[in-house]
């Protein structure tokens, strides 16, 4: 059974720093793009960052671009999420992915199908 488990999230003051993973198990990864969205509360799902199965090629949303860096160890088959300079508006339930039939990424990254989602991991900013 494939399972991918986030793990980071908390409470951080604007300005602030957290790094999110993600575990998968169950099937290895290391051969497929991987990404993480985020959904808060009354607002409809966002893609945030995506990459490639090496972890040479990365790709991000306008909105945290130079802020988050996403990255993967896949000898681990865990990927992470780099967030720095937090801000209110970062607020959400942020999710990591797999694109099963994605190895190398593009600007469509955003519209990939995602078909392995983790349940997700709660990150609030205060400001």
């Amino acid at each position: 059974q494939v399972q991918l488990v986030e793990s980071g999230g908390g409470l951080v003051q604007a300005g602030g720093s957290l790094t999110l993973s993600c575990a998968a198990s169950g099937r290895t990864f290391g051969s497929y793009a991987m990404g993480w969205f985020r959904q808060a509360p009354g607002r409809e799902r966002e893609f945030v960052a995506a990459i490639d199965w090496s972890g040479s090629d990365t790709y991000y949303a306008d909105s945290v671009k130079g802020r988050f860096t996403i990255s993967r160890d896949n000898a681990k088959n865990t990927v992470y999420l780099q967030m720095n300079s937090l801000k209110s508006e970062d607020t959400a339930l942020y999710s990591c992915n797999v694109a099963s039939s994605v190895g190398e990424i593009d600007t469509e990254a955003r519209f990939y199908e995602y078909d392995y989602w983790g349940q997700g991991t709660q990150v609030t900013v205060s400001s």
